[in-house]
């Protein structure tokens, strides 16, 4: 091969319709009059010129590839290579569409071995999130399958290709460029007999469409979030917590914060003027505040115009104590949360009862989680979460000893990791000595990311100073865990063996 000096992509252009057939004559020896016509070609750039790329190494033409946008929804997964062209004349083509169809891609065999079909393959992949496709499809040959025809079917070859045991040139590459197999199309491409006429559809999910809404709102993508580390102490009255509570929200609202996280038994101090009596009639008389304060937190969201994250409070259903907690949505929308798992120190000396419900919450910033301190170290859950779309996790915790906290803290960043998603934990810290049951705290709030190259190295956002009172402001890319889900060095969600355990809801 002669010295590379040069190697750029081009839009395709009539004037290299003669080196172009010469290419495809070479690339498509084993089938007879496989090339375009130069009528072809002029029709697909009429219609799509973004869509018809050249790649030239030294001026000379090394590779092409061609590709139309269709209506997708027109077509089923059964379709041939005639039907999506519309009889190769690409009629098919609709500037609305909403997939990108490869129509052909090749690189002259003297060029190959340099990355050249990556480049053709990357260009399409930015081409789809540019005009915010839902992704590019297509029907991949199988040019070796002929040798096994006899002895394996399509579907038998294609998963021998897949563990290495047989090598396709064309489905390995496309394989290792992110294209998954959806399904064998018979009789997909007349006078493939390398292939005996078979192909695989293959298929590239764009992570960045957004689907067209009549919404004045988009979700926002990069959120930011705003958590407040409480200081525990004595408050004369409802009015004066709330009071503390307006100041964090507006201090946080003022960087512009989308939601703003509050710990779990945030209003512990108001049990102070109920310390005379026992510790479960104590908590049943702070349980008569929850109303009055998660109406108070609402008003504050929308006056605010940030997401409130109430922590939790206790609450009394039907005669039973739960520990529950209210996302205070920035529209005037509220929705409960509960603790699925009360500590033995709850059940011991609280008689507190473990809730039932565990579901995301839609927000104006994507899909939420919330689990209430001691849910965090219970794995299940959060995958559960993780299932139904769950971008960021939030924990409203309370913790008394720095053993307590670990626990919580090093959990919730597991939780992180194996869930591809964010984790926000914040906590009180200080002391009520005049409240039997909630002495002490200790507390670190906390954001955790997953542990890839586009995060921190040691999978943590942002971190509030130990045992202080303050705010912690971070700012999380939604989008950057969409790359992780595809292209992340090791994908937790992705590579669950399903096949040989399930874990759902009941």
């Amino acid at each position: 091969m002669q010295k590379i000096e040069n190697i750029e992509l081009q839009f395709l252009t009539l004037n290299d319709y003669q080196e172009l057939k010469s290419a495809m004559i070479e690339a498509y020896s084993n089938m007879p009059n496989s090339y375009w016509k130069e009528s072809h070609i002029k029709s697909l750039i009429k219609k799509f010129p973004d869509g018809q790329v050249v790649i030239k190494v030294n001026g000379e033409l090394a590779g092409c590839a061609l590709s139309i946008v269709v209506d997708y929804d027109q077509f089923d997964d059964h379709h041939t290579y005639k039907e999506i062209t519309g009889n190769y004349t690409f009629d098919t083509h609709r500037d609305k569409g909403d997939v990108l169809y490869g129509i052909d891609v090749f690189i002259k065999s003297e060029y190959r071995g340099l990355r050249l079909g990556r480049r053709l393959y990357d260009y399409r992949k930015e081409l789809a999130e540019k005009l915010n496709l839902r992704g590019i499809v297509f029907g991949g040959r199988i040019p070796n399958y002929h040798e096994f025809a006899s002895t394996l079917s399509p579907k038998e070859y294609i998963e021998k290709v897949k563990r290495k045991e047989i090598h396709d040139p064309v489905l390995n590459f496309q394989i290792s460029n992110d294209f998954h197999p959806l399904k064998v199309l018979k009789g997909y491409l007349e006078g493939d007999t390398a292939s005996n006429e078979y192909a695989v559809l293959l298929k590239w999910d764009n992570i960045y469409y957004q689907k067209e809404t009549k919404k004045l709102a988009e979700k926002k993508t990069i959120v930011r979030l705003g958590l407040i580390q409480w200081q525990m102490r004595l408050y004369k009255d409802l009015e004066e917590l709330m009071q503390q509570a307006e100041y964090f929200i507006d201090a946080v609202s003022a960087y512009r914060s989308d939601f703003a996280l509050f710990p779990e038994f945030f209003n512990a101090p108001l049990m102070a003027k109920h310390n005379h009596i026992s510790e479960p009639e104590a908590i049943r008389e702070l349980a008569k505040y929850t109303p009055k304060i998660v109406k108070k937190f609402s008003e504050l969201a929308i006056s605010y115009n940030i997401n409130v994250i109430t922590g939790s409070m206790p609450e009394l259903r039907n005669g039973l104590l739960y520990n529950v907690g209210y996302l205070c949505k920035r529209d005037g929308a509220t929705e409960p949360y509960e603790k699925l798992h009360v500590t033995p120190d709850e059940a011991k000396v609280w008689g507190m009862q473990g809730g039932s419900e565990l579901k995301t919450f839609d927000t104006d910033c994507g899909k939420i989680g919330i689990l209430i301190c001691y849910d965090s170290e219970f794995p299940e859950l959060s995958r559960l979460l993780a299932d139904e779309g769950m971008d960021i996790l939030f924990i409203p915790f309370l913790t008394d000893t720095q053993n307590g906290y670990s626990r919580v803290r090093h959990c919730a960043q597991a939780r992180a990791i194996e869930n591809e998603c964010y984790v926000a934990i914040a906590g009180s810290v200080g002391n009520l000595p005049k409240v039997h049951n909630m002495d002490i705290q200790y507390a670190q709030s906390m954001v955790f990311t997953p542990c890839d190259f586009s995060f921190p190295a040691n999978g943590i956002k942002a971190e509030a100073t130990a045992n202080t009172e303050m705010i912690l402001i971070a700012d999380v890319d939604i989008d950057l865990l969409r790359e992780l889900n595809q292209f992340g060095s090791v994908r937790n969600l992705k590579d669950r063996r399903k096949d040989i355990f399930d874990l759902r809801k009941r």
